[in-house]
């Protein structure tokens, strides 16, 4: 090539060219990237907005946090005082409880709406927003969900939307969880037996030491947690070390928030647990037979069940649900270790939210205290 002034002319006004084409190419992808921030902080300032959620908590009178159609929570049973608990109330036939211990039976209100919308900002905030699409919609219209819940599913104080729905659930959606309780059988059979077989109570009560009496309008229902919606009884935990190890080894076990418990129940010949609800749809409970006679069901949903012993079975109690022993008295206890496990399309990200939200004591409401 032959360098002449001509020459260097044209490739300085090429590159000139070249150069004024380029500025327009970054102005144009400068403009699409300031438009697409500006439609997302549009739409995150009206999803999270606190003005247009709080008006949307509750469609209607709450039931958040209490009994849902008259039953009586199952995880706070047995608390009340005297012969039939003077914390007892019935209603439409069926008992449901008050206790002071129960959170359930205490943050019923708009305001554990507002404090769940607080307590997922702060979350939010610590942590991320990243994952949280469903825990958001759930919060933002938990009112509209409790209240439009079909009959056979109404969870009393938190629902999970879009979370598959089944009465019951394959033992292989927490195989892990489900074969080590199984391969621990006789461990806790064993340590069962021990608890069971000690002296009663000090405290005029007829049975062992913590051990708890359920209100059931026939027939007894005992109670050994471990784990009492999120929080261990370490007097409990001191006496059951081996059912305890096997806690810890559980990879799914809802251990930090008010969801989350952990017992042996125990039923009499002749008992009947009446319909209720559970708090939630993101736990499944499950059942591993430790004595099982026969004449023993659970029906959840309308399905019934037989409990097998050295077996688990894995449901949804948000489902209305009872449980029954019809044997007589030579057919002797039927015996469950009870354990809550995540529900296994609840992922990670949003455990850890629950986690957070849920945790016991959060969401106390101070104000009333």
């Amino acid at each position: 090539m032959e360098w002449s002034l001509d020459n260097v002319r044209e490739i300085v006004a090429g590159g000139m060219q070249s150069i004024r084409e380029c500025e327009i190419c970054a102005f144009a992808i400068a403009m699409c990237v300031l438009l697409l921030f500006m439609w997302y902080c549009y739409r995150v300032g009206r999803e999270h907005g606190s003005s247009p959620l709080r008006g949307r908590y509750l469609a209607g009178p709450s039931r958040i946090g209490g009994v849902v159609g008259g039953f009586m929570s199952s995880d706070c049973r047995g608390r009340g005082k005297g012969k039939n608990g003077s914390m007892l109330e019935e209603q439409n036939g069926f008992a449901f409880c008050q206790s002071s211990e129960c959170f359930r039976c205490t943050s019923a209100g708009e305001s554990l709406n507002q404090r769940l919308y607080h307590s997922l900002q702060d979350y939010a905030k610590r942590y991320t927003w990243s994952g949280m699409g469903r825990v958001h919609k759930g919060v933002r219209d938990q009112g509209r969900y409790l209240n439009s819940r079909p009959t056979i599913q109404r969870p009393e104080v938190f629902f999970l939307p879009d979370l598959p729905s089944a009465p019951f659930f394959s033992r292989e959606v927490q195989r892990h969880d489900v074969e080590l309780l199984e391969q621990s059988f006789p461990a806790l059979l064993a340590e069962f037996e021990s608890i069971y077989h000690q002296p009663p109570a000090r405290d005029g009560s007829s049975l062992p030491p913590g051990w708890k009496a359920n209100n059931t309008p026939r027939g007894q229902w005992w109670t050994y947690y471990l784990v009492n919606q999120g929080t261990p009884l370490v007097l409990n935990v001191r006496r059951c070390p081996r059912a305890w190890r096997v806690l810890g080894q559980l990879r799914t076990f809802i251990a930090n928030n008010v969801f989350g418990n952990a017992c042996f129940s125990v039923l009499t010949p002749g008992a009947l647990i009446t319909e209720h609800y559970g708090p939630t749809n993101v736990r499944l409970r499950c059942h591993l037979g430790l004595r099982v006679p026969p004449s023993c069901e659970l029906v959840v949903g309308g399905e019934p069940q037989c409990w097998s012993e050295g077996s688990c079975l894995l449901f949804d109690d948000s489902f209305l649900h009872r449980a029954f022993h019809e044997g007589g008295a030579e057919d002797g206890l039927r015996v469950v270790f009870m354990v809550d496990l995540w529900h296994p399309n609840v992922a990670a990200a949003e455990r850890q939210a629950l986690d957070y939200i849920f945790t016991p004591g959060r969401l106390e409401d101070k104000e009333g205290k």
